[in-house]
């Protein structure tokens, strides 16, 4: 009859554990490549700021070309 029931009082084994611990850890270098990290991160969101700002400069000095050839 247990059979019959698929298992059901059966207690299930626990699945197996992840328990890596590396051979070689530098809390320095971690840290080090973090700060790295953080200041690429930085730097690119700083040239993406400035692009937009670079893009409407230009457009207001062709336009301000543009007017001056026209009334000249």
């Amino acid at each position: 009859m247990g059979n019959l029931l698929g298992g059901l009082g059966r207690r299930r084994s626990k699945p197996r554990q992840f328990n890596y611990q590396p051979r070689f850890h530098s809390p320095e270098k971690e840290a080090r490549e973090e700060r790295l990290r953080r200041r690429v991160k930085m730097e690119s969101n700083v040239r993406r700021g400035q692009q937009p700002k670079f893009i409407a400069v230009a457009v207001l000095l062709l336009l301000a070309l543009f007017i001056y050839m026209q009334l000249g």
